[in-house]
């Protein structure tokens, strides 16, 4: 209220949430309209009484309801939408801002939001613009901060770094992250800071913090394997990781410390680092199979053990979740701990009779949960739910209720502070989506159960029909949380993954019980007993569920219907975000705003446009839409043994889940419509009408220059046959601007001219930060790949390195 309103709104007694105002002149106070004042004030009181039950009360306007909404918080709740929307807006530029202009602008923004404080309308529109700012200013700021040196291209040479982590992988190999501390044969100049590296064997006992060394062969970090897929280069800049690869020699183990020592926050990740690796050994060892990696996933968050059979079983029923450590891991660590506290306080019913033994089981619960996030790795969902767990156990300890949309607007807002680029990511996406519709879903029933304002009956019964009616409560608390969830965050998986899980409610009614009941109790009993030694049963019991776990994601995958649900556009993705946030943060009638967004995002799903064709941004693999033999939807790619990560992405994207290999031909007439038909260097399909061709060298393409529609070559240095009736595609044009994707000409529109043609990359220019490597690769330079010259006699393996030869 203004200044003047305040005088007058002194004696009016404090509004209830729900009741209606009307607000007059400033003279005037504030005044109620109830459900008495619609009925008629004629005849005896009884009659008066009647009509006041019968007839509805006045609706309030739509500026009244968001009056209502920003009284019950709703301005708070959209302080994380705002910074996360401007985190986006900055992430996805085209091209780097300037800090300068954009802190000057979110200056200027703030002393607007204090010049307009007594405008409302004003003030409001000012505080949302300085949030959007404020959220952009922060990813720049996480950008400037991190600024990790990523290599440039593909080196061999003999690297010395210090184990940030050890993580077995379930092909027997062993992935490490190494902090580099030196490099020779060659020297880098521009050196990563940290790299991971995979190796087939590591020295016994091999323990973080130590120092080893080995010839490796480093490769810069990879973009998108499609236009607007999942970035390596953008989340390997964010982590620090400027470069992946693998040993070449064997890993060796240095003596001698290196001469700086680690700083204090690297001494404890080091440590937390070890700890993890020692207890997920641990408890491989102990259990063993699948099952031991299952559940050294669920204690520490270490899941590379987990085979890849199990890994997709698990996505195509929906339950991975189970391995991601999330809220639901974090709430039963903290339930089973104070449950646990408060068994063992009531054992001293004379003590726990004057103390509030609650308030202790939540501090104990407050100080598990945190140790739980510092040992499992503090991955974006860990974090938070480890924010929302600990607002909630502090409201506990201040005798405050804290089951609410704000705590998770409050872990919203520390995520974002602390790491922005996070809202990039789908685990951020999907653990937020996933809370905020379960809490709205939670509030919605809780305020109806309120205003039915009915209790039933409790019936008397034996214990067998008490078992009975408790097990269906459960289970339909079960199916309605994997049903919100499941809805909630069904878009962002499209999006990300292009799969949907059929059967995901039925495998979560199956399986969740076993996990809640049996597998993270268990996980908390040998965690606690673990120290001394008496972890074994728990473990033990943990490793039977997790094999029932296991057998049931088997038999629902084999029962899955196909999953893959192609590409969808980013405005689907963006209304249905609004849909979510409208129908979870508001709490009045202005829910039904959420219909049309979700309407919206539907209907926009069929405007989605397959694409001719998909090349990966190494010139060596391409994919078309086809058909097998059967009539069904396929790709066809152009390489008999593919990547099977980049083949995977690509037939979920083209919606199928059928690949057909290239056939051998002795000749090529391009007309082949099954998949590519390959004949020494060059593979030939048709795609629709036009005619692909993939060839691996200049010279080979050079014969269907101005016949083939489509010319992908894999070779940097090939420049000729650039017209009107040939798209080409060099290794040079993918290497500089990442994979490509190949449209159809707008509105249907048929010819034979390659310029109708439309194609995407996945890397615009000029280069954001985690993108700016890759002007320094070779084949970006439009130069051939490099030659090792043959050692001259007399030649040492050093003087070759450093380009010295001996005189004769």
């Amino acid at each position: 209220m203004a200044g003047g309103e305040t005088g007058a709104a002194t004696d009016e007694a404090v509004l209830l949430a729900g009741e209606r105002v009307m607000v007059f002149e400033p003279a005037q106070p504030l005044q109620r309209f109830t459900r008495e004042e619609t009925a008629p004030d004629i005849g005896p009181p009884r009659i008066r009484q009647l009509f006041r039950k019968a007839l509805p009360a006045r609706p309030l306007t739509i500026a009244a309801l968001w009056e209502l909404e920003f009284e019950r918080g709703l301005g708070f709740l959209l302080v994380p939408v705002h910074l996360a929307a401007g985190a986006i807006v900055y992430f996805g530029m085209a091209g780097e801002p300037n800090a300068m202009p954009m802190l000057l602008l979110t200056l200027a923004a703030c002393g607007a939001v204090f010049a307009t404080r007594n405008h409302r309308r004003a003030h409001l529109a000012t505080l949302s613009l300085f949030l959007l700012l404020a959220g952009a200013c922060l990813a720049k700021l996480e950008t400037w901060r991190l600024d990790t040196k990523m290599l440039g291209s593909t080196i061999s040479t003999r690297l010395e770094g210090r184990v940030a982590s050890v993580e077995e992988t379930a092909q027997g190999r062993v992935r490490l992250t190494l902090d580099v501390l030196s490099t020779s044969r060659p020297t880098l100049r521009y050196a990563p800071e940290r790299v991971r590296v995979t190796a087939r064997q590591i020295p016994d006992a091999l323990k973080t913090g130590e120092t080893v060394s080995g010839i490796a062969r480093l490769m810069p970090p990879s973009g998108p394997v499609r236009p607007g897929s999942y970035d390596f280069s953008f989340q390997s800049y964010f982590d620090g990781i400027g470069a992946s690869g693998f040993f070449l020699s064997a890993v060796e183990r240095t003596v001698s410390q290196p001469a700086e020592p680690p700083t204090t926050a690297e001494a404890i990740g080091l440590w937390l680092g070890g700890a993890r690796e020692a207890i997920a050994k641990h408890i491989r060892k102990r259990i063993g199979g699948p099952e031991g990696a299952i559940a050294a996933a669920l204690m520490v968050g270490t899941r590379g053990g987990i085979p890849e059979n199990i890994n997709e079983a698990m996505r195509r029923t929906g339950i991975y979740h189970v391995i991601s450590i999330s809220g639901l891991h974090m709430a039963l660590v903290a339930g089973t701990v104070m449950g646990l506290m408060r068994a063992c306080l009531a054992l001293f019913p004379a003590w726990a009779s004057r103390h509030n033994t609650k308030k202790y089981a939540a501090a104990v619960a407050l100080v598990a949960t945190t140790g739980y996030l510092g040992i499992s790795g503090g991955e974006v969902a860990a974090q938070r739910s480890y924010i929302m767990l600990a607002v909630m156990l502090i409201a506990v300890l201040c005798d405050r209720a804290a089951l609410t949309m704000r705590n998770l607007a409050i872990s919203a807002i520390v995520v974002l502070v602390l790491s922005p680029h996070e809202v990039m990511g789908p685990s951020f996406q999907m653990s937020f989506a996933a809370t905020a519709a379960l809490v709205g879903a939670y509030a919605f029933w809780s305020e109806r159960n309120r205003k039915d304002g009915k209790r039933r009956p409790v019936r008397q019964s034996s214990v067998y029909g008490w078992l009975w009616r408790r097990s269906l409560v459960v289970l339909g608390a079960l199916a309605a949380t994997s049903l919100i969830a499941g809805l909630a965050t069904a878009v962002y998986g499209v999006w990300h993954f292009q799969r949907v899980a059929p059967l995901s409610l039925f495998a979560n009614l199956a399986i969740m019980p076993i996990v809640s009941v049996i597998v993270m109790p268990c996980a908390v009993g040998a965690a606690l007993a673990m120290p001394f030694g008496l972890d074994g049963p728990f473990l033990s019991v943990m490793g039977y569920a997790l094999t029932a776990v296991i057998a049931m994601s088997h038999w629902f995958s084999e029962r899955s219907p196909i999953d893959a649900v192609g590409t969808i556009p980013v405005w689907s993705a963006l209304l249905m975000t609004a849909a979510l946030v409208a129908a979870t943060m508001l709490t009045t009638r202005l829910r039904v705003l959420a219909l049309p967004f979700a309407i919206g995002g539907i209907a926009v799903i069929p405007f989605a446009t397959q694409p001719l064709a998909l090349i990966s941004e190494d010139a060596r693999l391409v994919a078309i839409p086809a058909e097998d033999k059967n009539g069904n939807e396929a790709i066809a790619v152009n390489r008999p043994r593919a990547g099977s990560f980049t083949v995977d992405t690509w037939k979920y994207a083209f919606g199928t889940n059928t690949v057909l290999r290239p056939v051998s031909a002795a000749s090529l007439d391009g007309n082949a419509l099954e998949g590519f038909s390959c004949a020494g260097d060059v593979c030939a399909v048709r795609s629709g009408t036009w005619q692909v061709i993939h060839a691996a060298t200049g010279d080979a393409a050079k014969a269907y220059c101005g016949k083939a529609a489509i010319l992908i070559v894999d070779d940097a240095t090939f420049d000729s046959c650039r017209n009107g009736k040939t798209m080409v595609v060099t290794k040079r044009d993918l290497a500089r601007l990442g994979s490509a994707a190949i449209y159809p000409p707008l509105f249907g529109w048929t010819g034979s001219s390659a310029d109708m043609l439309r194609i995407d990359h996945a890397i615009e220019q000029p280069y954001r930060p985690w993108h700016a490597q890759r002007l320094y690769s070779r084949e970006a330079r439009g130069l051939p790949p490099y030659v090792r010259p043959e050692r001259r006699e007399g030649q040492t393996e050093n003087s070759k390195a450093s380009g010295d030869v001996p005189s004769p």
